[in-house]
């Protein structure tokens, strides 16, 4: 056994099974499963509860999808981009400039 974990080897390896499956092929009439994912942003920093929340989200669209349900892992966007200008606010602040100053 090797000493240290791949996962990529993993994955390639069950990845290429599930597709010759056909597991990831929606089929009309099934049950569905989504989960949206909450846009990124910039507010903080990538912590262990990340990859925690990533991990348990990829396992149950995996289930569902061996279940047979048609499932959608959709992707968010921050199409306003709200957190990124109070960010940018703050930051400007901090320097004695409000964002009426930039014009």
């Amino acid at each position: 056994m090797d000493k240290t974990f791949s996962p990529g080897d993993i994955e390639s390896r069950w990845y290429s099974e599930w597709e010759d499956k056909n597991y990831f092929a929606p089929r009309d009439g099934d049950l569905s499963y989504c989960i949206p994912i909450p846009p990124p942003n910039v507010t903080g920093t990538l912590h262990m509860g990340h990859g925690f929340q990533q991990a348990i989200m990829d396992a149950l669209i995996r289930f569902h999808r061996m279940k047979g349900h048609s499932t959608l892992w959709q992707v968010g966007t921050d199409h306003a981009g709200i957190a990124t200008q109070m960010l940018v606010e703050r930051q400007l602040e901090a320097k004695g400039i409000s964002r009426h100053d930039l014009g």
